[in-house]
């Protein structure tokens, strides 16, 4: 799908050992390189504000990811490696750009593969930033601050849970307001926080609907369990690979060397990535929204952002650093919604 960018961004298509795909690049070719990673239902049109933003000696550089936009739609995300197949791509990609060390941005799914990018290729990445990341343990179906798993065959996670109609509606281009599970609507009241639209909304809505669809794409495989919600992980597609049955050793991140300085930034109201997420099984079973809920005691909500901050701290008792920074009065986006504020503690952490 043809998505028009901004003055200053220029789109090329890129091919590596692993990958074909479009990517987006601001600024000159000897800057820093920036290499920034967009999140589920989406592509690298959402960066290009602030790719656009940079100060002048840095180079920023956006691929659509395997699964989204412009990637080639033969290949597909094998989710037993987790994040591996992206994270691999994205190492591949810079080779292939001749770049040795760049430093990372990640937002939401993004920030799920930054985690992974950490873990095995440290040395390669000056500094890393996780806007509203996914939980290093991954998504659904774990219980406490040590990513636990709420059951042995990790049920309520993967691609089971993903919004049928929401799916239905992507596949049928459907722009409108008419159903809340329309993708403009998902837009709107899930991804941002209400009352914002952005400016470049039609874009995104491209963008989002640029997601390769299929049992091996999104919204990907799933088997039945015997414990609720009664849907466990398949073996295809995005929402599986954040599954926590295959996310990896977290301990691997304490043990990487060197350790790149981190900067968290989320939204205070991200609905996606939070302690009670609105698509978390344990919040919908909570609020009465699924039947047959077995209790907090057995599947609380997952505690996301509490996961996220016992890492990162964990972390920096191994020799790393991490700074949290919260940008009130955004959702899942705050590098969108609040520019001003994300660039400018994002532009002093590149600095440093």
């Amino acid at each position: 799908m043809f998505i028009p960018t901004m003055t200053g961004i220029t789109a090329k298509t890129i091919a590596t050992p692993r990958l074909s795909t479009r990517v987006l690049f601001s600024g000159g070719e000897d800057a820093i390189p920036v290499l920034f990673l967009h999140g589920n239902t989406s592509s690298a049109t959402w960066w290009e504000e602030t790719m656009l933003a940079l100060p002048k000696e840095f180079r920023g550089i956006a691929p659509d990811q395997r699964g989204f936009g412009d990637a080639d739609a033969a290949k597909h995300v094998d989710a037993t490696r987790g994040c591996g197949d992206w994270a691999d791509d994205a190492a591949a990609l810079l080779d292939t750009l001749g770049i040795a060390q760049a430093h990372i941005v990640g937002n939401s799914l993004g920030g799920s593969v930054v985690w992974r990018l950490l873990m095995e290729y440290s040395e390669r990445f000056l500094t890393a930033t996780l806007v509203d990341p996914g939980s290093p343990y991954g998504f659904g179906g774990t219980r406490d601050v040590d990513g636990t798993p709420c059951y042995d065959d990790f049920a309520g996670s993967g691609g089971g849970l993903t919004n049928p109609e929401l799916i239905k509606r992507i596949v049928a281009g459907d722009r409108s307001t008419e159903s809340p599970f329309s993708p403009r609507n998902a837009l709107r009241a899930a991804i941002v926080k209400p009352p914002f639209i952005p400016a470049r909304e039609e874009e995104l809505l491209s963008s989002m609907m640029a997601m390769h669809i299929g049992e091996q794409d999104a919204p990907g495989d799933f088997v039945p369990s015997p414990n609720w919600p009664h849907i466990a992980p398949g073996k295809w597609g995005p929402a599986n690979a954040l599954a926590p049955k295959y996310i990896g050793d977290v301990s691997k991140l304490y043990a990487a060397n060197p350790k790149p300085k981190i900067l968290w930034v989320r939204g205070s109201h991200d609905l996606l990535v939070s302690n009670q997420a609105m698509s978390d099984p344990g919040t919908l079973g909570m609020m009465g929204l699924m039947p047959r809920y077995p209790g907090q005691e057995i599947y609380p909500p997952q505690p996301m952002l509490d996961q996220t901050r016992a890492v990162l701290e964990k972390y920096a008792a191994a020799g790393g650093s991490f700074q949290e920074i919260v940008c009130e009065d955004a959702g899942h986006v705050p590098f969108l919604e609040k520019p001003e504020e994300f660039n400018r503690v994002f532009h002093a952490h590149l600095a440093r």
